[in-house]
């Protein structure tokens, strides 16, 4: 495969998946907004990976790069092109597609389950995942469905965590990449959200090997089943 990734900060990359990308059969290239802010032909990558970050989709004066890369995002579902979305990136591709981002009631930090919707269990995608998985949440905003899309997982706090749109394109609201030294990255990075909440985790409760180790997997097996359907 021809793969092309968004990453938007520097704490913020592909952590496990960063061996499932590098295999000697795909070719790899980046653009790391925060370095250079060029983006390639659409023409020259198979599969889109959209990475997280602690900005808004909202955020384009702010970050004025925001304005291309949406148009970049639309125009490689547009050609069928596999997308994939990961917290901002999943928020990313719902507002191309249409839906509005915003605020969650709650913010979600930590390890939290996820659940399949009705739906969920009937697409070929999922069938190997169990129907509630841990996993790891660090994010304060949500989307709406798009239309046409699937609705896949929810959790207690927050309803629409991933979607389908589709066969080529996947958003997933919370973090199945993240590494031990991932998860300690954003704590350093982003320590300044580590507030008083329901759905915010203490930090010494973050660094769950079991958790990783099984949400890695789960990951590994979504890249594998999606870029190959």
């Amino acid at each position: 495969m021809n793969i092309h990734y968004f990453q938007h900060v520097p704490f913020e990359g592909l952590a496990c998946m960063e061996d499932w990308v590098r295999r000697p059969s795909n070719k790899v290239t980046a653009t790391r907004f925060y370095e250079d802010e060029r983006m390639p032909f659409v023409e020259l990558f198979d599969t889109l990976i959209v990475m997280g970050g602690p900005m808004s989709v909202h955020d384009e004066k702010k970050y004025p790069w925001l304005v291309q890369e949406k148009q970049l995002i639309k125009k490689a579902i547009e050609r069928g092109k596999k997308v994939i979305g990961i917290c901002l990136g999943a928020q990313l591709i719902a507002e191309v597609l249409g839906a509005t981002v915003s605020k969650n009631t709650y913010r979600e930090i930590g390890w939290m389950p996820v659940t399949k919707t009705t739906a969920a269990k009937t697409v070929g995608l999922f069938s190997d995942l169990p129907d509630t998985m841990n996993v790891f949440h660090w994010h304060g905003e949500t989307f709406n469905m798009p239309e046409g899309a699937t609705h896949l997982l929810s959790s207690e706090a927050c309803v629409n965590q991933a979607f389908l749109y589709g066969d080529n394109v996947l958003a997933l609201q919370f973090h199945m990449e993240m590494t031990h030294d991932a998860i300690k990255l954003i704590s350093e990075y982003c320590q300044d959200e580590l507030i008083e909440g329901p759905y915010i985790h203490k930090e010494d409760t973050f660094y769950n090997d079991d958790n990783t180790v099984k949400a890695n997997q789960w990951m590994y097996q979504l890249l594998n089943k999606f870029t190959q359907s």
